[in-house]
């Protein structure tokens, strides 16, 4: 006879509500704490309480969920930066992002983690690369002629600050240059020296 506490618990193993939400958390947890190689989906499935086998039907292998890190982490960068419109704004953004999300900065920048076919991923960093460029269109606008070489190595010299000012944050070599200031407001000083006002 089946008590309420085995009910209970066949409950927990195999209707556990948004299964898929709950692994791509605590993946993310254990990105940010001990980096990506020591994420495994059977550690994750013992942390959200459900059989071994239970990830894999939700990302088929531990390349699928890091896809899936890497898909969610384009989605809210794009989000963040679509906000504003201004390069030097779209860059503390970015910063922003580092900070509020080091596990899904970590893994989007290292392509050999994840899938990079897959078509929901694609999407989600193409529609990133896009608020960026419109981001530093502004900055070659200005009725100088730039032709499409001098717009690329704009894009490229405004992508290597933020994304350079935002590893250097994360690794903590910052510190000094910081001195208590907020990072965004910081990465808005350098940006300023760079590019002008």
């Amino acid at each position: 006879m089946s008590t309420d506490r085995d009910a209970s618990r066949d409950q927990t193993s195999y209707h556990h509500g948004d299964l898929r939400r709950t692994i791509l958390a605590a993946a993310v947890d254990v990105i940010a704490a001990e980096g990506s190689a020591a994420l495994s989906l059977r550690d994750l499935a013992r942390r959200a309480g459900v059989s071994h086998a239970a990830p894999a039907h939700h990302f088929k292998d531990r390349t699928g969920l890091l896809t899936a890190v890497a898909t969610e982490a384009y989605t809210l960068f794009a989000d963040s930066l679509s906000e504003v419109t201004d390069f030097r704004e779209q860059g503390a953004r970015y910063v922003r992002f580092a900070a509020d999300h080091p596990a899904h900065f970590q893994v989007m920048f290292q392509p050999g983690l994840y899938r990079g076919d897959d078509p929901a991923l694609a999407a989600a960093r193409e529609r990133a690369a896009r608020v960026l460029r419109e981001g530093v269109a502004g900055l070659t606008t200005d009725g100088s002629g730039a032709d499409a070489g001098d717009a690329r190595r704009t894009g490229v010299a405004a992508w290597s600050l933020a994304h350079g000012f935002a590893a250097l944050l994360l690794s903590h070599n910052l510190t000094d240059f910081l001195g208590g200031r907020d990072p965004e407001e910081a990465f808005l000083s350098v940006a300023e020296a760079v590019f002008g006002s």
